[in-house]
């Protein structure tokens, strides 16, 4: 026993420190944030002469780190997808060289502080940094430091992926007589729901001013248009691309151009943004003159969710037909035709849904290729089986590396990590381009890249993208071509759509689907009240489109995450604020009933600019009762009309009725409004119930009077006669 004791006291000392030690060092990953600022060259060539990196470290943990240094280490040539992956993901990989540390000035630094990282390599022969061929190399930048109580250690790094199209110094390398064909997208979409409400003829609301600081100078919006128009310089940039526009975004902007208001807790106050939305419209139809476009769906919109919602015992298909139909929105307010039933939708498809966008007019999806089941991997268009649609694979393995995956063992902020994914996305195309002549996979004959549909980039950084992109078709590594050349060749073969369970935990949760069902059963149950009216000629459908495209929203991608009275509460506010304008007003003073039968006057308003069939439905009436069925009435647009309720008073004195209003098959309208009404007349129930009262009371004061009756003559009968006294007597 004390052998065993022994022995395993001598593990737990050898262990423990391993485990704490193990522990300390990943909560010492996250002591530095790394931002980098420049990056240069983003691709090597055989003119390349140095690497430049330039940002800056910052003590982000408790404790002053000291002896602060950075270096550069090169990994071995990648070969194959899952090498791709693993630096994407911030793995380990074997190191072909390293250059030495290089002090951070200031070496030491106190919590919050920060310090300059500028560290520049020559390249060639005698480099620390040898690249022995053409390929995509592994770079890590790693940063050192000593933490107080602590040992030193590596705090930071950030994994890169660097294609190098030459070596430095040497001649350029031949190129493989074959280049994928390639084609890239340039999301041009909402980053979220900007829009509150939007009534037919009233004031657009926007929830803030997001939306006019992304198209001003340097926002996000703007920086997209403007790389792409200064694209066009290089023909062969410019052909490649293929604009992915938002229809909701469009009109919103085209709204915002009329006059806004943004919603602020209170009281709506005046947009600011007007201007700046005409100038980046102007901006944006310059940019599709002549162009490929392609539509996205109305407000990048889960199309998923949408056939899930149900209005009765049905599924509303109009939502689903609605939110892939933006193409006529784009052509009217930008002047270009998108390319004819080409759509690239978001988030999974289940077979539900890839049957619904087919009958509803898509003939391509454009989608992740890790989505598409095939015997060989899917490298060009493909049938999906059992529809008549067409499947234009996106490269699943260059959008991860430009969303921003892994990428790190330090903490990276939301820029830096931008930077690090746009240099990721360029190691990722040149390797998928064939750069290197990797080993495994399929040859591809097609590329089609897409960047992140939401992409925050700034303008610099998509610069920069374009012109690399400019030299990989400069250099053959890749060839340009038109989106339309992509979906113009016969597909390769047939794919089933994947949607496995790991995509029901980013899916549109069951609560938004089901308060959407229910918004949307109200909303067809007020429009089928509606008729066109002779004098105002405004369809009923265009009332409650307001309502309709709130729904659609609600089910856009970017609400995820968001609970289900956020994400449908815009839809909610448009239809109350349509069927709050047809009311019945409540009267100013108490109604006198002149008799018991005395009909109740009701005087119904209808605020909309279409006609309503109406019912009138008492509520809280017990001391009155309609003594036959309320007539329907249509209420005229932007009119009133008079209601004569039929009603009869059960009782006399003061009392209060609730009058609402409804459909005819049952749904709200306005408000109830509280009527004070006063009786002096009883009605026939109310007579009928008195007399029998006063019969009863009659009746029960007759017995009782009889029983009184008899019961003193009985007590007569009973009496005992009086005694005579002897004086009596005599």
């Amino acid at each position: 026993m004390k052998r065993l004791a022994a022995t395993v006291l001598s593990i737990l000392f050898l262990a423990l420190p391993a485990l704490f030690g193990a522990t300390a060092q990943a909560q010492e990953q996250s002591r530095l944030r790394v931002d980098l600022d420049q990056l240069n060259p983003r691709v090597v060539t055989t003119g390349s002469t140095s690497l430049t990196i330039t940002g800056r470290v910052t003590n982000i943990g408790d404790r002053k780190i000291t002896k602060l240094g950075v270096r550069l280490q090169l990994g071995t040539r990648l070969q194959t997808e899952q090498q791709i992956g693993d630096v994407l993901a911030g793995g380990k990989f074997k190191d072909l060289g390293a250059t030495e540390f290089v002090d951070l000035e200031p070496d030491t630094l106190e919590a919050g502080q920060s310090a300059g990282l500028n560290l520049t390599v020559p390249l060639g022969q005698s480099s620390k940094l040898q690249f022995p061929k053409p390929g995509v190399y592994p770079l890590l930048v790693n940063v050192n430091g000593t933490p107080d109580f602590g040992g030193p250690e590596r705090l930071a790094a950030i994994s890169l992926l660097m294609p190098v199209l030459g070596v430095p110094g040497k001649p350029p390398a031949s190129r493989p007589p074959s280049a994928p064909s390639t084609s890239l997208l340039w999301p041009i979409a909402n980053s979220t729901v900007h829009v509150v409400s939007s009534p037919l003829g009233g004031p657009l609301t926007l929830a803030d001013e997001r939306l006019a600081t992304e198209m001003d100078s340097g926002g996000r919006l703007d920086s997209l248009v403007a790389a792409a128009r200064e694209a066009e310089a290089d023909t062969k940039v410019s052909s490649s691309l293929c604009l992915a526009i938002d229809p909701d975004l469009v009109a919103t902007v085209d709204g915002m151009t009329r006059g806004y208001q943004v919603a602020t807790g209170g009281a709506p106050v005046p947009g600011k943004g007007v201007e700046i939305a005409k100038n980046w419209l102007g901006q944006l139809k310059a940019l599709v003159a002549g162009r490929c476009v392609v539509t996205l769906p109305f407000a990048d919109a889960d199309l998923t969710a949408l056939t899930k919602v149900r209005a009765g015992d049905a599924t509303d298909t109009a939502l689903l037909t609605s939110a892939i139909g933006g193409a006529a929105t784009i052509k009217n307010l930008l002047g270009i035709q998108p390319q004819d039933g080409v759509l690239w939708p978001g988030g999974a498809l289940d077979s539900q849904t890839v049957d619904a966008i087919g009958k509803a007019g898509v003939k391509t999806v454009i989608t992740e290729s890790n989505r598409l089941q095939s015997g060989p991997a899917v490298s060009g268009g493909v049938s999906i089986d059992g529809t008549d649609l067409r499947a234009q694979p996106i490269d699943s393995l260059i959008s991860s590396a430009l969303n921003g995956s892994g990428a790190t063992g330090g903490v990276l902020d939301g820029a830096a990590m931008r930077a690090v994914s746009t240099q990721n996305g360029l190691g990722a195309i040149a390797f998928r381009a064939g750069l290197g002549g990797q080993t495994g996979g399929p040859e591809r004959s097609q590329l089609l890249i897409a960047p992140p549909r939401h992409w925050d980039q700034t303008r610099p950084e998509l610069t920069a993208f374009l012109e690399r992109m400019g030299d990989f078709f400069g250099a053959g590594v890749a060839k340009s071509a038109p989106l339309t050349e992509l979906l113009g060749e016969s597909p390769a073969g047939t794919a089933t759509v994947n949607y496995d369970p790991q995509d029901l935990t980013t899916a549109t949760s069951g609560d938004v689907t089901a308060r959407m069902s229910q918004i949307d059963n109200e909303t067809l149950g007020l429009s089928s009240a509606m008729t066109m009216d002779s004098t105002k000629r405004v369809n009923p459908a265009d009332v409650i489109a307001p309502v309709r495209l709130a729904l659609i929203r609600a089910a856009s991608t970017s609400w995820r995450g968001a609970d289900a009275g956020t994400v449908t509460g815009n839809a909610r506010g448009d239809l109350e604020a349509i069927r709050g304008q047809v009311t019945v007003e409540r009267p100013k003073q108490t109604i006198a009933l002149a008799s018991g039968a005395s009909p109740l006057p009701a005087y119904i308003t209808n605020g909309l600019p279409v006609g309503i069939n109406v019912r009138t439905v008492l509520k809280n009436n017990v001391g009155l009762r309609p003594t036959e069925a309320v007539p329907e009435r249509t209420v005229p647009a932007y009119g009133a009309v008079n209601q004569l309720i039929p009603v009869e008073a059960l009782r006399a004195g003061r009392f209060s009725v609730d009058v609402t209003l409804t459909t005819p098959d049952g749904t709200k309208l306005g408000s109830d409004a509280r009527f004070e009404l006063t009786s002096t007349e009883y009605g026939a129930i109310t007579i009928i119930v008195t007399v029998t009262a006063a019969g009863a009371l009659l009746l029960l004061s007759s017995r009782r009077i009889y029983r009184r009756i008899k019961d003193s003559r009985v007590d007569r009968t009973n009496e005992t006669p009086p005694r005579v006294t002897e004086d009596a007597q005599v």
